[in-house]
């Protein structure tokens, strides 16, 4: 069973401004075209966001990153854009992730872009919008197939990819199996989730249905929401004998993405990273357990039978970030080798201030509600008093105005409290 692509050609394209949007007009009809990065394109009658950037701009830097580091004589990588949309992340990944040196020599050993979507009706956008890459020499197969179609395919032809971006409406989770069985050993998979209510404790028994969890509302409800993502993925991953390494995850409430890194095999104690996070309402006590010690859940601060844990997960209990990556991505960042907007360097900043440990997350305007004090306390000077009573603790990556400590919660409220005494 082979494939059958509606087209094979080859990439070219110039730089441009960062993201504007333009009119264009023919002698009959107007034609919108939109500005981003080095790509200029027409976005379609889809749906398409300008302001999902920032997860464009992370998956080029990731594909760049996996280029610059692709050994010489290794066989040339393969990239996947699964719904393709307008094919902007393909066109990207095309024009931005590959050293401009590297296209003007001729190498042999470039990218194979794959790039699908399952809508025939975008089969001429998609070749309007990639007919500008030509001149380069970059193969390009594109298709018109459903995403299990498509995988289902590539497993049969033992078909790999080093680099798969499933960016799809709701929750992904129906095609994690077949998209983790043609990654390659030690790929990346960019993932992307819609579904909003389910993982932040909205709909609980959808959250049974897609993730396999309990999901309770938190005031930490992103964090959750990626945390439970990962634990889905890590059980997928472990299934196949794999392992699993966050490399990002970040959120703007109403999309939850996350970046990992597909490893060879499982690592030592990486199941005791999958466990269960509990909260109680009533005195904001939180306790998390890995599902490898799971005991019976010890009492909250509450007085006797006036507190009761809710429970979420399983879910990743591990880090959400990998410094070492950030790192490295934002120095393709800063030295403009790939070409991203001013919100994404500032969020690869914040996100390299907080791996996402401890797991614990606390709202400021919650303490402030317990303390009863007039407004939320500062998240850094509330940082600094934790640090300096001998306690991790680091502002929130994930959600503004919270942080992140090792502190209990009666520890937590006396610090808080004692620094807005003394007006810190």
């Amino acid at each position: 069973m082979g494939f059958a692509p509606v087209r094979t050609c080859l990439l070219n394209g110039s730089l441009g401004s960062l993201e504007v949007s333009c009119k264009q007009s023919g002698l009959n009809q107007p034609t919108t075209h939109y500005r981003e990065g080095s790509v200029v394109l027409e976005p379609g009658g889809g749906f398409f966001r300008p302001e999902s950037r920032p997860s464009r701009d992370l998956s080029v830097l990731l594909a760049a990153f996996q280029q610059q580091r692709r050994e010489t004589f290794s066989p040339a990588l393969r990239w996947l854009d699964l719904m393709a949309g307008c094919g902007i992340r393909a066109l990207r990944w095309g024009l931005e992730a590959v050293k401009p040196s590297l296209l003007a020599s001729g190498v042999e050993q470039l990218p194979e872009l794959w790039v699908n979507d399952a809508d025939l009706e975008r089969a001429s956008l998609l070749e309007r919008n990639l007919a500008p890459l030509r001149q380069e020499q970059i193969s390009l197969k594109l298709f018109h197939q459903p995403a299990e179609v498509l995988l289902s395919r590539a497993y049969l032809d033992q078909c790999r990819f080093d680099l798969i971006d499933l960016d799809c409406f709701g929750c992904p989770n129906a095609f994690l199996q077949p998209v983790l069985q043609v990654l390659a050993s030690e790929g990346l998979l960019l993932l992307a989730s819609s579904d909003g209510r389910s993982p932040t404790g909205h709909d609980r028994p959808g959250a049974i249905r897609s993730l396999a969890a309990a999901a309770r509302v938190h005031p930490a409800s992103w964090e959750i929401a990626l945390r439970l993502q990962l634990g889905v993925l890590a059980r997928h991953a472990w299934l196949l004998g794999l392992g699993l390494e966050p490399l990002v995850s970040f959120s703007e409430g109403r999309t939850f993405r996350v970046a990992v890194r597909i490893k060879r095999r499982i690592a030592a104690g990486e199941e005791s990273q999958l466990g269960l996070l509990a909260r109680c309402d009533a005195c904001g006590a939180q306790l998390a357990q890995p599902l490898l010690s799971l005991q019976g859940w010890s009492g909250c601060i509450c007085s006797q039978g006036g507190g009761r844990w809710a429970v979420s997960g399983p879910l990743w209990l591990g880090p959400l970030q990998s410094p070492v990556v950030l790192a490295d991505l934002l120095v393709l960042a800063e030295q403009s080798i790939v070409p991203i907007a001013s919100a994404t360097l500032r969020l690869l900043h914040r996100l390299q201030s907080d791996i996402g440990l401890p797991v614990y997350c606390w709202s400021t305007a919650e303490l402030a509600k317990r303390l009863v004090l007039s407004g939320p306390p500062s998240v850094l000077a509330l940082v600094r008093a934790l640090r300096f009573a001998g306690h991790e603790a680091c502002g929130s990556a994930v959600m503004a105005g919270q942080l992140r400590t090792d502190a209990t919660v009666t520890e937590l409220l006396r610090i808080c409290h004692e620094m807005c005494q003394e007006g810190r």
